[in-house]
């Protein structure tokens, strides 16, 4: 039965970010909105509907393990096991803008996390803080966004179009029911979800933090996994990195943010695990990014494959130490004494050694 709940409640998170997305994306085209504004804020925010369900719905039910855990988790996630899968399918193209503006936004963004928490704890006005940067941010892209190429304008029209006339979703009674339908699915998604994690978590023994940064950061995810691998299966490589980075920023300045200012006075309280060891993974994967895409602007497939082998190290290392598994220290002590500071050498070997650009975009 939990099963049952935790798919179906994923299934009505997936089906109604893509509804809440149709029916925004119509209604604001059809206000005279631009498509370009349109990808950058409604589309784009879309695939992390998700989880800005579930961890505001998971503070609603005083379950804040579930609620930060699955956006720290998610942050990692996104990066080590969507980016490590895409590549495997193809090396990902890396935008130059990416490196110069987005990536370090997102840094900057996981360090105010990080400062914010250092207390134990992410208090109101630190939520409305991000939520804040989140609505300049957005004001940022749009302004940006009239400097862009007409060819960029060009693809965000191939992609976001209006409803054409006659068709059953070009009256705006059909576009805001849509939008309605979309928040309703993800209410009842996000609560059966959590219901469903916190079960799963009881019958295992863990802990809901550990249920957060695992099932239920990978299954929020689902959205981002889908778009990137499909970006790189269509070779539209540079989408599907840009997709994650983007996604890894909103996260914390809009679900945290958000989730930080529903817990009202109280806050949220940060388990000391999370703060001593989860936040600190998520902003090492955040800084591994910037020489990874700096070397010849793209994710090599063996990269790609060390993302991946870093994700099943981090979730195995969460499991032993759940269990306070005998094998623990020896997993550790491996990770720590060898695999850790090996690929930090090779790392900035790659950057010493940077080839120059082999795309001009």
């Amino acid at each position: 039965m939990n099963m049952l709940l935790f798919l179906g409640g994923l299934i009505l998170l997936v089906l109604g970010a893509n509804v809440l997305v149709r029916g925004a994306s119509k209604l604001a085209l059809s206000f005279g909105i631009s498509p370009l504004v349109v990808g950058l804020t409604i589309v784009a925010f879309g695939t992390s509907a998700p989880e800005v369900a579930v961890s505001v719905g998971a503070v609603l039910d005083g379950k804040t393990d579930i609620a930060i855990g699955n956006v720290v988790g998610s942050n990692i996630f996104n990066v080590l096991f969507i980016l490590g899968i895409s590549a495997l399918i193809a090396p990902l193209v890396v935008n130059i803008q990416l490196i110069r503006q987005e990536v370090p936004i997102m840094l900057g963004a996981s360090l105010m996390l990080l400062a914010f928490t250092l207390d134990g704890k992410l208090s109101f006005l630190e939520g409305g803080s991000l939520f804040a940067l989140l609505a300049a941010y957005t004001v940022f892209l749009v302004v940006q966004s009239r400097r862009e190429t007409q060819a960029a304008k060009d693809e965000f029209a191939e992609s976001v179009q209006p409803a054409q006339a006659g068709a059953w979703d070009s009256h705006w009674v059909v576009q805001v029911g849509l939008i309605a339908v979309g928040l309703a699915a993800l209410v009842f998604g996000s609560d059966y979800l959590v219901r469903a994690s916190v079960s799963f978590a009881k019958a295992l023994g863990v802990s809901d933090l550990v249920i957060g940064l695992t099932i239920v950061a990978a299954g929020t995810s689902m959205p981002e996994v889908a778009t990137s691998i499909t970006a790189a299966i269509k070779g539209e490589r540079d989408i599907a990195v840009g997709n994650v980075v983007g996604s890894n920023t909103f996260n914390i300045l809009g679900c945290l943010g958000l989730s930080g200012l529903v817990s009202g006075d109280l806050g949220l309280v940060i388990a000391p695990s999370l703060l001593a060891f989860d936040v600190w993974v998520m902003l090492a994967v955040a800084l591994a990014c910037l020489p990874v895409f700096m070397t010849g602007r793209e994710i090599a497939r063996w990269e790609g494959g060390v993302f991946l082998g870093y994700y099943g190290a981090y979730v195995a290392y969460l499991i032993l130490a759940a269990q306070q598994h005998d094998a623990l220290p020896a997993f550790s002590g491996l990770m720590l004494g060898f695999v850790v500071p090996l690929t930090l050498v090779t790392l900035v070997a790659m950057v010493i050694r940077r080839p120059a650009p082999v795309r001009q975009r």
